[in-house]
């Protein structure tokens, strides 16, 4: 097995921006918000660096995930109801059949993300997209807060 590391690189800090973005989600799914993070990092002039994106819900959920074939998309919200299916007899449900299932998948999944910055731009690989998950089946106002640290560009 090999394996090669590049030569570390330093980055003097002078840039802090941070922004709110609110997404209608049109209930269980994904939703492509890499287009929105990357105008963020224009905006805010952004050089070399780390994105920081966080999910201020506990029932939806951040993801970087394949952006080619729908189907993966559709087989990953199959698979997350199949570990947390409504019918489970879940205790917590104040706000539906759907509430807790939610939850569990949120905790399987996650709400924070961090991207790598290199000249104003997200390091992700070629089928690569960020991802807001909606857990719920009815629609939702979200919000990601998104950061930027590190050089200007």
């Amino acid at each position: 097995m090999a394996t090669r590391l590049s030569a570390p690189q330093t980055v003097m800090q002078t840039v802090v921006a941070m922004a709110e973005l609110a997404i209608d989600t049109p209930g269980t799914g994904f939703v492509d918000i890499t287009r929105e993070a990357a105008r963020f990092l224009g905006e805010c002039r952004a050089g070399d660096g780390v994105l920081l994106l966080f999910l201020r819900h506990t029932s939806a959920s951040l993801t970087i995930q394949e952006n080619v074939d729908p189907d993966v998309q559709r087989d990953l919200v199959t698979a997350l109801e199949r570990l947390a299916p409504a019918n489970a007899g879940w205790r917590h449900d104040v706000e539906g059949p759907d509430d807790m299932p939610a939850h569990v998948k949120t905790m399987l999944t996650d709400v924070s993300l961090h991207v790598p910055v290199a000249g104003g731009r997200m390091q992700l690989g070629t089928w690569q997209a960020i991802y807001l998950v909606e857990h719920r089946t009815r629609p939702h106002r979200r919000q990601v807060v998104l950061q930027f640290l590190g050089s200007g560009g």
